[in-house]
């Protein structure tokens, strides 16, 4: 996934709260008029009569020492004592001599107020390094001072902020004596001197708020929505050919993972029927677009919110404002938007002024959410749902929030019949109940609004809009315009007949349009010049212009989808560069075997997510509709799951889906597992086998106690736990595969022995491995489950006593008894002869 590419050797990064170049009026007043008399550094000057004069200790500080050669070392100087707030010295001298004998001077002045400065150097020799802090004495002339400037009087300095600070202030005069330090040494080696470790991305189950040592967290701890700009250095390394200021009308989240597999963690119903109406109504559905459930609108750290209509509230329903855990569905808060209000749909970071003006150190970093609209910017505190700020933004009555803290509007300043309109640059930014306060410009504007298409990248934007003749569709009229300024730059009509405005997109320096023709179009923002133009799209339906109202944009590509397929539309070239199909059942849609992909997708982490939709759905709904998951790069499919689920918002790996099957909002993402083990109750002996049971079971708040099965099998447990299919698939021809436990066991001395991997029954969830201790003593047998794109890892233990093998059965010596066998014969055969000679003796006597 595109977050890997992140450095996790990136300690820090910059967040951009100034308006961008395209609008780079100042918010400093052109007016303010420092005075010719301004402090200066050095030998006090002659003829001055300073009112104070202060002895000064001059100090300097290295780190880390030693450091390795190629490593960039931190130099800290300061004097003691401090300054006023609104002063600070000028000409900070510090002497490097590098082992070589070359030397280099910087020169820099302090901060106001705490007298200190600091600068980092590449230390590029190995070797003894001599650094020495020189303070030259600076004499303050009487006056008044703002942030260490002179000036005449308040009206020459013009609208101000005091930033924490005093503010402007008349101060006496002051001579700071001279200070040096001794040289320090900095000793630069060969090997490199290893930092604070790295924390890798988390593979596991994680969870808010995420540690401060976790820095090189922050490309999967985004919120959503995002507005630009980029809010670190490396937007172009981790999401090269993609807008820093993307609004959300293109549907792209940075800086958030989505969600792997079609594991469901959590559902809510929503409060209208949804489904099969039945009995008299037989197949028919129950509205489907308001039985589609309410979505969230913002996550922020791992919260949702979003509004819903309350049951039993009332006549008509009260609309209430909630927030919930996105992992467990835990409300936090709930209440009801009070009468003038509207829920927020934008997060604004607002950064505190800096303890030390020109320190460029975020002090404190705060959050609101906001709302602008009916002429008023509101604000509320995430933490708690209560509105913290509800300020009039008269004349205006809305903006277009174009980036973090920042807000155009177009305002015109004469009259209907003359109009004069002003371009409005104003900033969210703060607490200020007076909105001049809040403009950083105001410049002529050539229009009555902003153009509908914008890429704040270049400041350009540009209108499309359909040509009709009789009634028919008959061309395109695409006009280019200058954003700052409001001035047409240029115009095109061509005889393709529009689809819609709203699946037109601007960005990378172009503006694309798509027409009823099965063809996108693509101009030049800046000469109006034609780009490109796509091959057309699949025959019949998508070359007939048939898709969605909608656009994404990201990772240097068009996302569109039509009836029949998904595009990708390369901006540079133009060339589709994949498509993504969904096949249909037959007799199922009319689509040409296909179903509808006709949705607006979202765009993050490497992935889209879309579901199947219709323009006015048919009741009842189309069967085979499902949500999903394709590769943003290649167009591969990653997984998906039954049920036109349009998603809405995504973060921290969580996507949310409302389901317009069955009603509910299904939330997906990696849930927790827990792994149980159990072997013997008693010992058995050396030479015996024991059966090693146990469990993997999914503990997600959707179905706690279920099994685990793999990702291969995710879709088909989902489908059956949630949405009333056959556990063995809709077409009765799937085998759901269990998760693979690893089983160790460790001998009483600490060593370990492989016993095996066992796969769990997907259907059970249990799983068996037999196994003949090798010695005897005592195991600890341990079943780890690693985890997967489902699931977060878990583990147990149980214990085996082998104790001696049994002792052989000794079988004492027989006596062999006499053979009488010849004695009898021989006893038997006498007695015969005597029966005989008897028998003879009496037959003679007669």
């Amino acid at each position: 996934m595109l977050r890997n590419t992140a450095k996790t050797t990136l300690l820090t990064f910059v967040i951009i709260v100034a308006s961008i170049a395209l609008l780079q009026t100042s918010v400093q007043p052109a007016q303010a008029q420092p005075s010719a008399t301004q402090p200066v550094s050095g030998p006090l000057p002659s003829g001055a009569t300073p009112n104070v004069t202060i002895t000064t200790e001059a100090r300097l500080s290295l780190r880390p020492n030693p450091i390795g050669v190629g490593q960039t070392f931190l130099v800290n100087i300061w004097t003691n004592p401090g300054l006023h707030i609104e002063r600070f010295h000028p000409d900070y001298t510090v002497t490097i001599t590098k082992p070589d004998g070359t030397k280099e001077v910087i020169v820099m002045d302090s901060y106001c107020a705490d007298a200190t400065a600091w600068f980092e150097y590449v230390a590029d020799q190995v070797g003894d390094w001599k650094l020495k802090f020189d303070f030259l004495g600076t004499y303050f002339p009487k006056g008044l001072y703002y942030q260490g400037i002179i000036y005449p009087n308040l009206a020459a300095i013009g609208p101000y902020t005091a930033g924490g600070f005093s503010g402007p202030t008349n101060l006496e005069s002051a001579y700071y004596k001279p200070s040096s330090t001794p040289e320090q040494i900095l000793v630069v080696q060969n090997e490199q001197v290893a930092s604070w470790p790295a924390s890798p991305l988390p593979t596991d189950y994680w969870t808010r708020p995420i540690s401060i040592e976790n820095r090189e967290w922050w490309p999967i701890a985004g919120n959503y929505p995002w507005y630009g700009p980029s809010t670190a250095p490396l937007w172009d390394e981790l999401y090269p050919n993609t807008n820093r200021y993307c609004s959300d009308r293109y549907r792209f989240t940075p800086w958030v993972e989505g969600p792997e597999s079609a594991h469901v963690v959590w559902k809510q119903l929503g409060q209208t029927g949804a489904g099969i109406a039945g009995g008299d109504n037989t197949i028919d559905s129950y509205n489907p677009e308001a039985s589609r459930p309410n979505s969230p609108t913002i996550i922020l750290s791992g919260r949702a919110y979003q509004t819903y209509t309350k049951p039993g509230s009332g006549k008509t329903g009260v609309t209430y404002w909630q927030c919930y855990d996105i992992r467990t569905g835990e409300v936090f808060w709930e209440r009801p938007l009070e009468t003038g209000e509207s829920a927020p749909t934008a997060i604004c970071y607002e950064i505190a002024d800096p303890a030390v003006p020109g320190t460029n150190f975020k002090a404190t970093l705060s959050v609101t959410l906001q709302y602008i609209g009916g002429g008023y910017l509101r604000k509320y505190n995430p933490w708690t749902g209560v509105m913290s700020g509800n300020y009039s933004i008269s004349p205006l009555t809305t903006g277009t929030y174009y980036m973090n803290g920042y807000a155009l509007s177009v305002q015109n300043a004469g009259t209907t019949a003359n109009p004069a309109y002003r371009l409005i640059n104003w900033t969210t930014l703060g607490s200020s109940s007076n909105f001049t306060v809040r403009i950083a410009s105001n410049t002529t504007y050539a229009r009555s609004s902003l153009p509908t298409l914008v890429d704040y990248n270049v400041g350009l934007g540009a209108t499309v809009s359909g040509i009709t003749q009789a009634g028919a569709f008959a061309g395109i009229t695409v006009t280019g315009y200058d954003l700052k300024t409001g001035t047409q730059l240029w115009t095109k009509t061509t005889d393709d007949p529009l689809f819609s405005g709203s699946s037109s997109v601007a960005d990378h320096g172009k503006v694309a349009v798509v027409s009823m023709r099965g063809y996108w179009l693509c101009w030049d923002l800046r000469t109006g010049n034609l780009a490109w133009k796509t091959e057309e799209l699949e025959y019949p339906w998508d070359a007939s212009g048939w898709g969605v109202y909608g656009v994404q944009s990201a990772y240097g590509f068009i996302y569109w989808e039509g009836y029949m397929a998904l595009y990708a539309i390369d901006w540079e070239t133009g060339k589709i560069a994949w498509k993504y199909h969904e096949p249909s059942v037959p007799f199922e849609t009319p689509y040409s075997g296909y179903v509808s992909l006709r949705s607006n997708a979202l765009v993050a982490d490497g992935k889209i997510y879309l579901c199947n939709d219709e323009h006015s759905p048919t009741s009842p709904l189309t069967r085979g509709w499902k949500l999903h998951c394709v590769n943003a790069t290649t167009g591969e499919g990653i997984w998906k799951i039954t049920g036109s689920m349009r998603p809405s918002a995504i973060a921290d790996g969580y996507l949310a889906g409302a389901n317009m099957y069955d009603g509910y909002l299904y939330w997906f993402g990696k849930g927790k597992s827990a792994t149980t083990v159990e072997g013997p109750k008693t010992a058995i002996a050396l030479g015996q086998s024991v059966v090693i049971t146990g469990t993997v079971l999914d503990k997600s708040p959707g179905q706690p106690g279920t099994p685990c099965v793999s990702k291969e099998s995710m879709t088909t447990q989902m489908e059956y736990l949630h949405m009333q299919l056959p556990i063995d698939g809709k077409w009765h021809n799937e085998t759901m595969i269990g998760v693979p436990v690893v089983l160790t066991a460790i001998d009483q001395d600490g060593n370990p022995t492989e016993i095996g991997t066992a796969t769990t029954s997907a259907y059970y969830g249990t799983f068996e491995k037999a196994w003949t201790p090798p010695a005897e003593g005592t195991y600890k047998v341990i079943a780890t489950f690693a985890g997967d794109d489902s699931y977060g890892s878990s583990g147990a233990s149980t214990a085996v006593v082998v104790g001696p093998a049994p002792a052989p059965i000794e079988i004492p010596v027989q006596i062999a008894p006499p053979d009488y066998t010849l004695t009898l014969l021989g006893g038997f055969i006498a007695v015969m002869i005597a029966v005989a000679l008897v028998g003879l003796i009496l037959y003679r006597k007669k």
